[in-house]
C-alpha cells in the first residue's frame, strides 16, 4: 500500500511548498491535495512537482461540475508534463449544497453526470478523440495537442453502489474519505472489484482517506476530531458511510493512538484491500509531526 499525506493549501504559497518538501524529506510517498475554496489544487501540484522531486502527487479530489472534462484533461496532462508523470487524478461530484448554492448548477442525477464526464475525460487523457453526446455533457475533439505525457490514473470519489460500479468500469479506482475499515472491507472493495472484473479491467485501486493522530491522549484526540471534522458527519454521502460503519461521527473512524497503534490500524487497511492511504494529520504540532513520521515508517513495509 502506498502511503500518502494530505497537505493544507489554505496557506501562503511558500508555506504550501514547504509542506510538500517536508513530506518528501520525511519519506512520504504521495502528497495529496483537496480542491475546496482555496488555491487551485492542480496548479499547486504542478508547481510542487517542479520544486520537489520524487514525491508522487494526488488530488483528493477535484470537483467535476465546475470544469468541463475537455478542460480538466488539458489541465491534468499539463500537470503530468510538468511533474514527469507523477499525478494521480482524483475527481468527485462534491456535494449538492456546494454545486447548487456556490456554482448555481444542477445536481440532478449525479451518477449520470459522472458517467458522461468519464466518457469524455478518459479518452482525452489517453490522447484519443472524444466523440460523445450525452444528456448534459458533450464533446467532439481530439486530445490536448502538444502535450507529451502519460495519462494519469483516475480515481473517482465513489461511496455508493452505483458510483462504485461506474468507477470500477470506467476509471482506475476510487478514493474514499471518512469511510471506516468495516465499510471498506465489506462494501467498497468487493463492489468496485466486482465491477472492474465484470468490465474486464484490472483490479482497481482503492484509496482510503482518514484523519490521523499519533498521541498518548486518545480521548482528547477524538474530541478534537469530533470538532475539527464535524461537517463531514452532516454531509449526506459521508453520513451514509458512517451509518453503514455503525458509528456516531467522524471521530469514531479517525485513526488515533500511539505510534504502534496507528501503524497497526493503517496496516489493517492494506490487509483488507486498500492500495493507497491518504492520511490527514490533526492535533498539536507535535502530534502532527509524530503522525507523519509514523506513516513514513510504514513506507515499504
Amino acid at each position: 500500500m502506498r502511503i500518502g499525506v494530505m497537505f493544507e493549501i489554505e496557506r501562503p504559497f511558500d508555506d504550501v511548498m514547504a509542506q510538500v518538501a517536508g513530506l518528501a524529506e520525511a519519506g512520504i510517498e504521495t502528497a495529496w491535495s483537496s480542491q475546496i475554496f482555496s488555491m487551485d489544487a492542480l496548479t499547486t501540484l504542478a508547481v510542487a512537482g517542479r520544486e520537489v522531486p520524487g514525491i508522487h502527487l494526488g488530488t483528493a479530489v477535484v470537483p467535476t461540475y465546475p470544469r468541463h472534462p475537455v478542460m480538466l484533461a488539458a489541465q491534468a496532462l499539463t500537470v503530468q508534463a510538468a511533474t514527469g508523470g507523477r499525478l494521480t487524478l482524483g475527481i468527485g461530484l462534491s456535494h449538492q449544497m456546494v454545486i447548487e448554492s456556490v456554482f448555481g448548477l444542477s445536481f440532478e442525477k449525479p451518477a449520470r453526470h459522472m458517467r458522461e464526464y468519464l466518457e469524455i475525460l478518459m479518452p482525452l487523457l489517453s490522447g484519443e478523440q472524444a466523440a460523445f453526446a450525452g444528456e448534459t455533457l458533450s464533446a467532439a475533439t481530439f486530445g490536448p495537442l502538444g502535450i507529451t505525457a502519460p495519462a494519469p490514473d483516475v480515481l473517482v470519489a465513489a461511496l455508493g453502489t452505483v458510483m462504485l460500479n461506474i468507477a470500477g468500469r470506467m476509471a482506475q479506482g476510487t478514493i474514499t474519505w471518512m469511510t471506516g475499515p468495516r465499510t471498506i472491507e465489506e462494501h467498497i472493495v468487493p463492489t468496485i472489484a466486482a465491477a472492474a472484473a465484470e468490465a474486464g479491467r484490472p483490479a482497481p485501486q482503492v484509496g482510503v482517506g482518514l484523519p490521523v493522530c499519533v498521541t498518548d491522549d486518545v480521548a482528547a484526540a477524538r474530541a478534537a476530531a469530533a470538532e475539527t471534522f464535524a461537517v463531514y458527519g452532516h454531509l449526506p454521502s459521508y453520513r451514509a458511510m458512517l451509518d453503514r460503519e455503525g458509528v456516531e461521527g467522524p471521530a469514531d473512524v479517525a485513526i488515533v493512538g500511539t505510534a504502534a497503534e496507528v501503524a497497526a490500524q493503517v496496516r489493517h487497511l492494506a490487509d483488507i484491500g486498500a492500495t493507497d492511504f491518504c492520511g490527514a494529520p490533526f492535533g498539536s504540532a507535535a502530534e502532527i509531526r509524530a503522525s507523519i513520521d509514523t506513516l513514513a515508517g510504514l513506507v515499504g513495509g
